[in-house]
């Protein structure tokens, strides 16, 4: 992350640079200038840098990769030590990413809980798997007999606009998910 904010900080904003602060609860990363691609497509919109130069000397000196896969090893990081999502929040001139530290389901809020599910089925969409009960289950460490809780945090991420269903009239054990901007994709995909 602070990689992310070296290479992609606008220096048009004279008197900013980035800034990690360190809570107990959460570290916070600020660069200036806003992201040049949506902050909901961060895992699937492909590699841009704002600043090429710095980009290409820091792949040189090891701290960051070509591929533009920062953000993607974040999110898988997050799921594999089940997190709560990052949370990315922008001004004109500002962009801010929040990682929170470790808690458990029930103490995430309802945002944290659909942004996870969000940045789940957005890297299965990008891995090409599928966004399941299951995987919701997986993801959280949900046990199996509480499938119900897995079904809500999908319905509220549905609710909210994040996923949809792949398949609308599958049957609800068969129900498969994709990030919002899948959905089109969905709609016309070959049965």
């Amino acid at each position: 992350m602070i990689a992310n904010a070296l290479i992609h900080q606008d220096f048009g904003i004279t008197g900013a640079g980035p800034i990690v602060e360190v809570f107990d609860d959460r570290v916070e990363i600020s660069n200036p200038g806003a992201p040049i691609v949506d902050p909901a497509r961060l895992v699937d919109t492909p590699p841009r840098s704002r600043n090429e130069a710095l980009a290409a000397l820091l792949r040189r000196m090891g701290i960051c990769e070509e591929r533009g896969s920062g953000w993607d090893k974040v999110a898988a990081e997050v799921e594999f030590h089940q997190l709560p999502a990052p949370e990315v929040l922008t001004t004109a001139d500002t962009t801010r990413v929040t990682l929170l530290s470790p808690r458990p389901l029930s103490g995430m809020t309802p945002d944290e809980k659909a942004r996870a599910v969000y940045l789940h089925a957005c890297l299965n969409q990008v891995s090409r798997k599928d966004t399941t009960n299951s995987s919701v289950r997986q993801r959280f460490g949900i046990d199996e007999r509480n499938k119900a809780t897995a079904s809500r945090l999908l319905k509220d991420a549905v609710a909210r606009g994040l996923i949809t269903a792949y398949d609308k009239d599958a049957s609800p054990r068969l129900m498969k998910y994709v990030p919002f901007w899948a959905a089109t994709d969905a709609a016309t995909a070959p049965a």
